[in-house]
């Protein structure tokens, strides 16, 4: 992994848990997302970061608003 702004891991972190905590396996995810299971993969190991856009497709995948994913995020930027 290349090293990167480290808000960008605590974006991986949460992404992945709240995937697992909604009991949503990559390859479902992906499925959703009409993409690839690498895809999953890719962001959530830090070999792609994802974009706005992205993540709101990933949270509404998840059946999340991506409102309070964002917020989750911002506040675990704060710690």
């Amino acid at each position: 992994m290349n090293k990167q702004d480290p808000r960008y891991e605590k974006l991986q972190f949460l992404l992945r848990g709240l995937r697992k905590k909604q009991g949503v396996r990559q390859q479902e995810l992906a499925e959703r997302l009409g993409r690839p299971q690498s895809y999953v993969s890719k962001y959530e190991g830090g070999e792609r970061n994802i974009d706005l856009i992205e993540l709101i497709d990933v949270a509404k995948s998840i059946d999340l608003d991506p409102a309070v994913v964002i917020s989750e995020l911002v506040a675990s930027l704060s710690e």
